[in-house]
C-alpha cells in the first residue's frame, strides 16, 4: 500500500522540481559541469590533476565515475557542455539536463525513503486518518523536504541522490543484514566522502552486535567473531580498491587525497555553518571592536573570515583554531554515542541515535564544515520523529532552524517568497501531522523555543529589507549572513544537547519488532 503513496508523492514533488528548472543556480552546477567535462574529455590519469577551472575534482573517484556515466548522456544534449575549456556553459539543453539528472537522480532516495518506511509497519494508533499515519507522514517529510529542494533542485547539487544510499543501509542495519548494509554505506563513502562522520556509529555498533557474541555459558563474556569480522573487512576494503583501485596502480593516491583533504581552506567556509565555530567567529569580531572602541588597539582590527573568502584565516582577539584542536573536540562530541553502543542494548534505535549523534557532533565542531552539512542530522532525525515523541518535538525546532539556516545560499531577492514558501508549507504539515500522530495536546515547543524561532522572523525582515534600510549593505554585507549563521548556531548547539539527554534517556526503548534475515 504504501509503495502506491511512496510513488505518487515521488510523482508530485517531481513535478514541483521540473518548475524549478529555470530558477536560481550556484557555482555548484559549473562545478558538477566541470567535473563531467573533465572524466569525459580527460583521461583517467589526468582528472584528479586537471586545473583549467578553479573547480577541481575534489569528490571520491566512484562519484567521478558516476559523472562520467552521466556525460555519455549529456552528449545527446548538447556536446558542447563536454568541453573543459567551455568555462561557465550554460546553454539551455545544459541547464536541463543538470536539473534533470538530479530528478532522475532521486529515483535512489525515493528507494530509500521506500525501504525505510517498509520497516514501519503499524500506524500510531486505531481509528487514526490515514493521511496522518506514521506511513504517509515518513513519506511526505522526507520526500518534500524543504532542505532537499533548496540545496539539490535550486542550489544545485546530489545530497538527495546520496541519502538514498544511506537510507538503503539504514534499512539493511534495521533488518540485521549487516554485511549489505556495509557495503552500502562503503559506497556512501566512497562517492562523497563527508559521510566518513558517520563511520563511528557504524565501526562501533557493527563490532559490538556482529563481531561479538555474548557467551552464555559466561555470563558478561563475549566471544569475537573472528569470520564476521573479516566479511565486513573484506567489504569495505574491496570497495575501496574498486573506487581508489586505478589510482594506487598510477600512483596517483596521494594527488587524489590532497584534492580530498585540502586543509588550506580555513576554520569556517565563507558562508559560515550554524555551528560553534561561527558562535567563536562573532565573539572574536565582537572583541575586536570592543577593544577598538575602549581604545586597547588604534588600528581597525579586521579578520577575513569575515570577507567572504574561502581561505586560512588568523582571529584577532581569540586564539586561532587548528585542525587538531577540532578534531580533539569532535572526537570528544562523540562520547554519548560511545556510551550508547557500549553500555546499551544493541537496538535499533541506539543505531539510529548513534548515526544523529555523529552528525550532530562533526558539524558542531567539524573544520571547514559546509551549511548543507545540517540535512545529515535533520534527514535521520525524520525517522525518530514519526515513532517518538520526544524526538518528535526536538525535530520540530531543529526542522525550521536547520532549513531557515539554509536560505542565504539563495540571495536572490527573487527567489525569497519561494523559498519561505517551501518553509512554510513544510511548518505546517510538520506541526499538524505530527500533533496528530503523537496525540499531542499542550504546545509543541516549550516557551523558550518559541522565543527563538520568532527570532527568525525578525532576521528575515533584516536580511531582506533592514540592512539595506539603514545603509549597512555595502559597508557590511556579511553582517546579514553571520548573524543569522550565529543565531542558528545557538539553535542547533541546544538542540545537540537535548538530543544527547534524550537518546541517553530512551536507550531502551525498542525502536519496532524486528526479524533477522
Amino acid at each position: 500500500m504504501f509503495i502506491n503513496d511512496c510513488l505518487v508523492s515521488f510523482a508530485a514533488i517531481t513535478c514541483i522540481k521540473l518548475l524549478f528548472v529555470p530558477l536560481y543556480k550556484s557555482t555548484d552546477f559549473e562545478v558538477h559541469r566541470n567535473w563531467m567535462a573533465i572524466t569525459h574529455q580527460k583521461h583517467i590519469q589526468e582528472w584528479y590533476f586537471e586545473e583549467t577551472s578553479q573547480w577541481t575534482l575534489d569528490y571520491p573517484p566512484l562519484f567521478a565515475w558516476f559523472e562520467y556515466l552521466l556525460s555519455f548522456l549529456a552528449k545527446y544534449f548538447d556536446p558542447k557542455m563536454l568541453q573543459v575549456t567551455n568555462l561557465n556553459y550554460e546553454s539551455k539543453q545544459t541547464v536541463f539536463f543538470m536539473r534533470l539528472s538530479v530528478i532522475l537522480s532521486d529515483i535512489v532516495y525515493c528507494y530509500g525513503v521506500n525501504r525505510i518506511y517498509n520497516l514501519i509497519k503499524e500506524k500510531k494508533g486505531k481509528g487514526h486518518d490515514p493521511w496522518v499515519s506514521a506511513e504517509a507522514t515518513l513519506a511526505m517529510l522526507l520526500l518534500w523536504n524543504p532542505g532537499l529542494l533548496l540545496v539539490d533542485h535550486i542550489h544545485f547539487q546530489y545530497n538527495g541522490f546520496l541519502t538514498g544510499f544511506l537510507f538503503i543501509s539504514i534499512a539493511d542495519m534495521f533488518e540485521k543484514k549487516y554485511v549489505k548494509a556495509a557495503f552500502w554505506f562503503s559506497v556512501l563513502i566512497n562517492l562523497k566522502h563527508i559521510y566518513l562522520y558517520l563511520a563511528p556509529a557504524y565501526f562501533l555498533f557493527l563490532l559490538k552486535n556482529f563481531c561479538f557474541k555474548t557467551n552464555v555459558k559466561s555470563p558478561g563474556g563475549n566471544t569475537f567473531l573472528l569470520s564476521n569480522f573479516v566479511k565486513l573487512a573484506g567489504v569495505g576494503i574491496l570497495t575501496v580498491l574498486f573506487s581508489f583501485g586505478p589510482f594506487i596502480y598510477m600512483g596517483e593516491l596521494g594527488q587524489v587525497l590532497s584534492r580530498l583533504f585540502p586543509i588550506k581552506r580555513g576554520l569556517t567556509h565563507s558562508y559560515w555553518a550554524p555551528n560553534v565555530w561561527a558562535l567563536y567567529n562573532f565573539l572574536d569580531r565582537a572583541l575586536s571592536y570592543l577593544a577598538l572602541g575602549l581604545g586597547f588597539s588604534s588600528e581597525d582590527l579586521k579578520s577575513c573570515s569575515t570577507r567572504g573568502l574561502v581561505q586560512e584565516c588568523e582571529h584577532v582577539i581569540l586564539p586561532s583554531i587548528s585542525t587538531k584542536v577540532t578534531l580533539i573536540l569532535a572526537l570528544m562530541s562523540l562520547m554519548p554515542m560511545c556510551w550508547l553502543i557500549l553500555k546499551r542494548p544493541g537496538n535499533f534505535k541506539v543505531f539510529l541515535d548513534s548515526i544523529i549523534l555523529c552528525a550532530f557532533g562533526s558539524f558542531l565542531f567539524g573544520y571547514h564544515v559546509h551549511e548543507k552539512a545540517i540535512l545529515l542530522i535533520i534527514l535521520p532525525l525524520t525517522i525518530s520523529a514519526v515513532i517518538y515523541k520526544e524526538e518528535a518535538q526536538l525535530y520540530m525546532y531543529l526542522s525550521i532552524i536547520g532549513h531557515f539556516s539554509l536560505f542565504p545560499l539563495l540571495h536572490l531577492e527573487g527567489e525569497t517568497p519561494l523559498k519561505i514558501l517551501l518553509l512554510l508549507l513544510h511548518i505546517v504539515y510538520m506541526l499538524s501531522s505530527l500533533r496528530k500522530l503523537h496525540g499531542l495536546k499542550t504546545s509543541i515547543v516549550n516557551t523558550a523555543e518559541k522565543c527563538h524561532l520568532f527570532g527568525l522572523i525578525a532576521l528575515q525582515a533584516f536580511y531582506s529589507f533592514g540592512a539595506k534600510l539603514l545603509g549597512l549593505e555595502k559597508r557590511l554585507p556579511f553582517l546579514p549572513i553571520m548573524l543569522i549563521s550565529t543565531y542558528c548556531a545557538i539553535g542547533v548547539l541546544y538542540a545537540w544537547t537535548k538530543f544527547c539527554y534524550i537518546s541517553l534517556k530512551n536507550s531502551n526503548t525498542q525502536f519496532i519488532k524486528t526479524k533477522a534475515k
